[in-house]
């Protein structure tokens, strides 16, 4: 399975991005997904899930803020990413399966 990460950029604080993440698998459908992130020096964590069924969870400090959605037709999971701090920056990560994407990189200035 290939994952392909995209949609990063720099961007000042208050302002939003949506990160895409494409796979190759023809079964995406059945399967949940999630964004992981990994700032400078700090460890990889969760950012938001979505099962098959679209059920979706957040961590704490994106709730509110983050969308994550599908589209099964296109075996791809979205980021929608507002009112971003500069907290958040790091290089996102799309996890399907025992799958990581190559990580994309958010930079958000003050």
């Amino acid at each position: 399975v290939q994952l392909q990460a995209s949609g990063g950029g720099l961007v000042q604080a208050g302002g939003s991005l949506r990160l895409s993440c494409a796979t190759s698998d023809s079964t995406f459908s059945r399967n949940g997904i999630d964004w992981y992130r990994q700032a400078p020096g700090k460890q990889r964590e969760l950012v938001a899930g979505i099962s098959r069924r679209g059920t979706t969870n957040y961590a704490d400090p994106v709730k509110g803020r983050f969308t994550i959605s599908r589209d099964n037709a296109k075996n791809t999971v979205y980021l929608r990413m507002n009112s971003l701090k500069p907290e958040d920056t790091a290089v996102y990560y799309c996890r399907y399966l025992n799958f990581w994407g190559q990580g994309t990189l958010v930079t958000v200035s003050s």
